[in-house]
């Protein structure tokens, strides 16, 4: 499987980066790559604030932002996760997202091999 590490690098950074942002004090952000049925899974989850389920579908959008206030704290723009997704697209991977409340969420990027 060939692609560019520029982009991939900055995908992976910007997961990692959520994960750390939006985590609460004392918890810890897990990365994983692990191969299932022929695809290779990146996995980065946290044990953060969550997604409401409302925003889920939008999170991936340019710009977008689940809390406006939480922006001033984190300094974020809203597009880290766009630019996950466009950097899956690049390698014609595939990303979904499990999120709750208060609980954490879970970012995994399918590669097909």
């Amino acid at each position: 499987m060939a692609g560019n590490e520029a982009i991939f690098f900055e995908m992976v950074y910007n997961l990692i980066d959520n994960a750390i942002k939006y985590s609460n004090t004392g918890g810890h952000v897990d990365v994983k790559v692990l191969e299932q049925d022929g695809a290779v899974l990146l996995q980065v989850a946290d044990q953060g604030i969550g997604i409401p389920k409302q925003h889920q579908g939008r999170v991936f959008e340019r710009f977008y932002r689940v809390d406006k206030s939480h922006s001033k704290k984190t300094g974020g723009t809203g597009l880290g996760l766009s630019i996950v997704k466009h950097a899956a697209l690049y390698h014609n991977a595939e990303v979904s997202l499990e999120s709750e409340e208060n609980k954490g969420t879970t970012v995994t990027v399918k590669f097909n091999v």
